[in-house]
């Protein structure tokens, strides 16, 4: 039976990091995490950072001084350098918002992800600003897939270049993880998508997700959503997603620039938690979700709380 609990990281590292791993999961700390009892996962996430590469300038506004790929790639080796096992996940809206965009078309965004060691991003409308054609053209410079499950690109030029889902392995761990994009219709120039045709979301992400979880024996399985975290009409959102599927662990969302303090866990059509989590947008914080397991018994807790990007970074 899994079980789930959800601890705050800072008041958790406070409190001895893995011992009190070990302690919630009714283990003896010693010897725990070298023995391989409890496996650490770090996932690392960012979405809409909107071709935010400088730091929002000094000018006075709410944002001055934050944010900037330099910062985050530099939080990011810190965090890869104190933890074995990490991801890197981003949920859309990569392009568009800057004159860097609008000079290079996104060439810099995805070399500059590249460089950071990105695992995997799905789309946001945004990122199809300049056409199909115009995202293709970013693809070569990507050392990481671009997962969408429900955008049949079949009868575009964009067949082939993307992948519904990929499954990560860690220490003996199997983490799947899928893209769900927003309907474009209404939102983006038809001549920019073209015949991509859209597929229900819940629909489509409850057959990738019971398939990882299922069929693919996934210990965990990660949503990257750029539906949007909610709203007040009927719209599909992270959270009706969240409440209407059944092996869905963790929706990192996008879309609405949703600055959550802490994660939502919402329970799910199995009675289980489907956690949903969003870092606002133009890279101004990078969201870290640590998952502790506890190897053979299916238990496991999460710790979490967003990084601000700004000029005085800790770890």
């Amino acid at each position: 039976m899994e079980e789930l609990l959800m601890i705050n990281r800072r008041d958790f590292i406070r409190t001895g990091g893995i011992t009190a791993a070990a302690t919630a999961l009714s283990l003896n700390s010693f010897g725990s995490m070298a023995a391989g009892d409890v496996i650490k996962l770090t996932i690392l996430h960012t979405n809409d950072v909107h071709s935010r590469i400088e730091p929002f300038p000094m000018d006075g506004s709410r944002n001055q001084g934050l944010g900037g790929t330099a910062r985050r790639a530099a939080l990011i080796n810190n965090i890869r350098a104190k933890n074995q096992n990490v991801l890197l996940l981003d949920a859309g809206d990569i392009f568009q918002g800057t004159p860097y965009f609008n000079k290079f078309g996104g060439e810099l965004e995805i070399k500059l992800m590249t460089a950071m060691g990105y695992d995997a991003a799905t789309m946001g409308n945004h990122d199809f600003d300049n056409g199909l054609e115009g995202f293709k053209k970013q693809l070569p410079h990507a050392s990481f897939p671009i997962l969408c499950s429900n955008y049949n690109f079949s009868n575009t030029l964009l067949k082939g270049d993307t992948q519904p889902y990929k499954i990560f392995k860690k220490q003996g761990l199997k983490i799947g993880v899928f893209g769900i994009g927003i309907e474009l219709k209404g939102l983006v120039e038809e001549k920019n998508y073209g015949d991509t045709v859209f597929i229900d979301p819940v629909v489509k992400a409850n057959e990738i997700a019971d398939l990882l979880k299922l069929e693919l024996k996934c210990d965990l399985v990660i949503c990257l959503s750029h539906l949007g975290y909610k709203y007040k009409n009927n719209k599909v959102s992270d959270q009706v997603l969240a409440k209407n599927n059944k092996n869905i662990d963790l929706i990192i969302g996008g879309h609405t620039h949703t600055f959550m303090k802490e994660p939502e866990d919402v329970t799910n059509l199995s009675g289980k938690i489907t956690t949903i989590n969003q870092v606002g947008f133009a890279g101004i914080n990078l969201g870290r979700i640590d998952y502790y397991f506890e190897r053979y018994k299916g238990k496991r807790i999460k710790t979490a709380s967003p990084y601000l990007i700004t000029n005085e970074l800790d770890s």
